[in-house]
């Protein structure tokens, strides 16, 4: 509730931005010639000065920050990164434009991406490398996003972006109406939030070329695309669907799009010797990486959500699945019922039951505001009814600070919202101090699969998810029948 990258190859380890792209024999050269006594007079190479000539790089300059304040900022990792920096220097060496530079940035984000914005600025996050499997997996997503770059994608997406906006500007202008004008852009900002069908395809068949040129397994894409999908469909699994929010809908389908990827690695590599894949390197820049939410966000550990900033806790009822958003911590349970947690400031003059009864609550039920205490802690809940579903709505004073539990449950469900509220809001309680420093994040950790291991006992080693096979199948691309092999690698989830 509530992105450092890899450094310039030939720079000293410990930057958080890994410029590929450079020349590596002139610096070598540069070094050689100080070891002989000599000075170089040589401007050093950075992906600032390598950018100088490309009037594309003033717009990934200008929303940098943005992309790094969305995406909880940039995650250092010296191991990561190094290995990192290998994967994106072999693609730079057989880039179709070895004069660009770019910057590969990781997201401090547990969520599942990689994009791109013009003048070489590609972005991936820690969740992403979190799936992937080996070197080539991941050669394959930036090689994808270096191919919109390379086709200008990014400029092609601010030209419609910009006439969206003058469409709405007119809207508003000719019906004098700024809701109008609003709504407009709106529509206009979710179908241009991605790249569209075409230029998707595009950068699928431009980065498994450079991909098999660089030497590593062209089959790497349809993969991990499948894996992507599989996690997808696992998160997916327990939630609601509404067509008309899913921004994936301007994307070709995940089937349309492996199908693709496997014809065109097999035209790269007709003889089918596959490439490179480099999983052990890949393992051992992996093992140890932060998995899930920071600190800063709270942790999730199966149905319990605990917060070491904040020092709250709470637990939401079997078959529940917790998910931590930036807006919220939100549960999905059976028959589509729901749980939101969040969290306002509230000037302590002000009561609890003003705040209540103040409109935030619509459908509010007469009668039904009550006050009780949590733990030893004020608090007020109260009943609505909105729609087909019932509400039951309870706030916890902390200090300044409101905590709000809305449960949401359909009026013909077997079970009732006050039920599931109150066992949830009844488990809100503050964090002792010991228990604060106690907490601590997950992480990947590589494992040896000894004899007699299975999926099974390999993924009983993991703590604080839920759904531990599953999961592990997950992270280690097993299907539900594929057995571990003695003496393999696996990523498990650990503190």
């Amino acid at each position: 509730m509530r992105a450092a990258g890899i450094c310039a190859l030939a720079i000293a380890s410990g930057c958080t931005t890994m410029e590929a792209g450079l020349d590596g024999l002139s610096a070598a050269r540069d070094e050689d010639s100080l070891q002989a006594g000599y000075t170089s007079t040589r401007q050093p190479i950075t992906f600032e000065t390598a950018q100088q000539g490309d009037p594309q790089s003033v717009i990934g300059r200008s929303q940098h920050p943005k992309i790094l304040a969305a995406y909880g900022g940039a995650y250092s990792d010296p191991k990561l990164e190094q290995a990192l920096a290998g994967i994106v220097g072999k693609l730079a060496a057989a880039s179709d434009d070895p004069n660009r530079a770019y910057r590969i940035t990781i997201l401090n984000s547990p969520n599942i991406n990689a994009f791109a914005l013009p003048g070489g600025y590609v972005y991936i996050t820690r969740g992403l490398l979190a799936l992937a499997n080996d070197s080539s997996e991941v050669a394959a997503v930036i090689g994808h996003e270096m191919g919109h770059i390379t086709a200008n994608h990014g400029i092609q997406r601010q030209q419609r972006e910009q006439a969206a906006e003058l469409a709405s500007r007119v809207v508003s202008e000719v019906l004098e109406n700024e809701s109008a004008g609003q709504i407009a852009l709106a529509k206009g900002k979710l179908s241009l939030a991605q790249f569209s069908r075409q230029q998707e395809l595009q950068a699928d068949g431009l980065g498994i070329r450079h991909v098999a040129r660089a030497g590593y397994d062209p089959f790497a894409a349809a993969r991990f695309l499948k894996a992507m999908d599989a996690y997808a469909n696992m998160r997916n699994a327990f939630q609601a669907k509404n067509p008309n929010l899913d921004f994936l809908a301007s994307h070709p389908s995940a089937p349309q799009r492996i199908q693709l990827a496997e014809k065109l690695a097999g035209e790269v590599n007709p003889v089918g010797n596959a490439g490179k894949r480099d999983r052990d390197r890949y393992l051992d820049g992996v093992d140890g990486m932060l998995f899930g939410d920071s600190a800063a966000e709270g942790y999730v550990r199966e149905r319990t959500f605990l917060h070491p900033g904040l020092g709250i806790s709470f637990t939401v009822p079997k078959g529940f699945i917790l998910d931590n958003t930036a807006e919220a911590v939100m549960a999905t349970g059976p028959d589509d019922t729901a749980i939101r947690f969040d969290g306002v400031a509230l000037p302590p003059n002000r009561s609890l039951v003003d705040y209540v009864n103040s409109g935030w609550i619509g459908g509010l039920e007469a009668g039904s505001v009550r006050q009780r205490r949590i733990h030893g802690l004020e608090a007020v809940s109260a009943k609505a009814r909105g729609g087909e579903y019932d509400f039951d709505v309870t706030v916890v004073r902390l200090g300044g600070q409101v905590y709000r539990f809305l449960t949401a449950v359909p009026s013909k469900a077997s079970v009732n919202a006050e039920t599931i509220a109150v066992e949830t809001a009844d488990s809100f309680h503050q964090l002792t101090p010991q228990e604060q420093a106690a907490l601590k994040p997950l992480r990947i950790r590589i494992v040896d699969a000894r004899p007699g291991d299975t999926a099974e006992t390999l993924s009983n080693r993991m703590v604080g998810v839920d759904g531990k096979e599953r999961l592990f199948r997950l992270l280690n691309e097993l299907g539900p029948d594929d057995a571990v092999k003695s003496g393999q690698r696996y990523k498990i989830v650990g503190e």
